[in-house]
């Protein structure tokens, strides 16, 4: 799978690592069971403790994890420290939570003179986490701390271009004391995924990706009898009202469409507009796209990261290609970005027909597609035509009608008056192809345990 570091700004491979052996990999898993085993029984205190000392880390190693997200992915250096901040910011939570959101749940039986019941949440054993790299250390965070916190143990197979970011958030929950084998980062093939999968002593898979690799897994884990829940793309709306303030409505749409280069599966990449404010939405959001600046990730000036790698960067090159080849009009935004790196310059699609399969398309980069919607109904029509369900935003100066409307759009998030958000306290997940399953808060630390029922009758009154 060629697990390498390649710098995104210079293109330079800086380190390479090798995959990890079959027998490594079952040497892993093996691990991983016995840990689970103890790791089980112990208190809630004391796995919180190793949680906040994570925590901890994190936050003091704020500038060299967060330089090593930018010299592997590209991100730029405000972004990287906020995403440090957000990871610490989830494994507190559960640190807090994660004991009464797994307490017993009383049953209100029909009959109390029959007897009582209860729900008890156990944990499952091994689960493995297949990860990208768009934020790399997120999310390891949002999977790991609710499920160990749940007393589940985990496996990592993180994406290959990020291998020395799984390896230190490794390295951080053994400081930080956590036992051998309850979270192992392995440079794992495509091959081994389904060996780990198959083995008897995994319980589970959680995979954030792509909808090809979402569809793979799923297969595999349904085959063997697993439970999955899979984070995939998305293709989210931004859907502006006639009574929106536009300046603050193209400041969320600027920043929502190209945080972390536009690399975001909540990016904001449809921008769908009524007719009475499009012309000035457009006008003013080209003005505020062109002032995005694009450089040295780790330049604070930089506002406007280089994508991920130079295949990337080509991918996305040939897809506004071929949305034009089929009636799209790319208009092309801004001073040229840099022919050093692996960057794409800023582009606004418009006349995206009903018939250009582009308008059904995820870009993963700094491409905006805008929609001219006759009324708010169309805006609705318009933002429910998509195969993906993620997330999504209403702008309004009416907050009580900016409601209504998120009611009507058919997705796994919607925000008013904010492109959507990821938060340590909020749920996140999706429906259709999207995938399922949640993530964070109390659903996503129920995701993988035994919801299991605990019934004491009286026999006498049974009979």
């Amino acid at each position: 799978m060629a697990y390498s570091t390649t710098n995104p700004f210079s293109g330079e491979v800086l380190k390479t690592f090798p995959d990890a052996t079959d027998d490594e990999v079952r040497g892993a898993i093996a691990k991983a069971h016995e840990a689970f085993l103890s790791w089980k029984e112990i208190g809630f205190g004391e796995r919180a403790a190793i949680l906040q000392k994570a925590a901890d880390l994190l936050r003091a190693e704020s500038d060299g994890l967060s330089a090593l997200l930018t010299l592997e992915m590209g991100k730029v250096t405000a972004e990287a420290k906020a995403e440090v901040e957000l990871s610490a910011q989830i494994i507190e939570y559960y640190v807090r939570n994660a004991e009464a959101l797994l307490a017993p749940e009383e049953l209100p039986v029909l009959d109390p003179a029959e007897g009582k019941a209860k729900v008890v949440h156990e944990p499952l054993g091994v689960l493995l986490a297949i990860e990208p790299w768009n934020f790399p250390y997120y999310q390891i965070a949002r999977i790991l701390a609710p499920q160990l916190s749940a007393g589940n143990t985990m496996l990592l197979k993180h994406a290959s271009n990020v291998p020395q970011s799984a390896a230190a958030f490794e390295d951080l929950m053994t400081r930080a004391g956590l036992p051998e084998g309850c979270f192992t980062n392995l440079y794992a093939t495509r091959s081994q995924i389904e060996l780990i999968i198959n083995d008897p002593r995994v319980h589970g898979v959680a995979l954030t990706g792509s909808e090809g690799a979402g569809a793979t897994v799923a297969a595999l884990a349904g085959k063997a009898l697993k439970k999955s829940t899979l984070e995939l793309g998305g293709n989210d709306a931004f859907v502006v009202l006639a009574d929106a303030d536009l300046k603050k409505t193209v400041d969320w749409a600027v920043f929502g469409r190209h945080w972390n280069g536009g690399q975001v599966c909540v990016s904001s990449k449809r921008m769908i507009i009524v007719d009475e404010v499009y012309d000035a939405f457009l006008k003013d959001y080209t003005k505020g796209v062109a002032g995005l600046i694009a450089g040295d990730p780790s330049d604070p000036k930089t506002t406007l990261a280089p994508l991920s790698t130079q295949e990337a960067a080509d991918n996305v090159k040939a897809m506004i290609r071929k949305a034009v080849e089929h009636g799209a009009t790319a208009t092309e935004v801004g001073p040229k970005v840099p022919t050093k790196g692996a960057f794409v310059q800023p582009t606004i699609l418009t006349n995206v027909g009903e018939d250009n399969p582009a308008r059904y398309w995820e870009f993963f980069g700094p491409v905006s597609m805008l929609f001219r919607a006759k009324d708010e109904d169309d805006a609705v029509r318009i933002a429910n035509d998509t195969p993906f369900g993620l997330g999504g935003s209403v702008f309004t100066s009416d907050i009580k009608h900016g409601e209504e409307i998120a009611y009507r759009i058919s997705t796994g998030m919607v925000f008013v008056n904010h492109p959507t958000m990821v938060k340590a306290d909020l749920p996140f997940g999706g429906i259709r192809r999207s995938g399922y399953g949640r993530e964070l808060i109390g659903l996503g630390l129920k995701e993988f345990v035994n919801h299991k029922l605990i019934g004491v009758a009286d026999i006498d009154a049974a009979f």
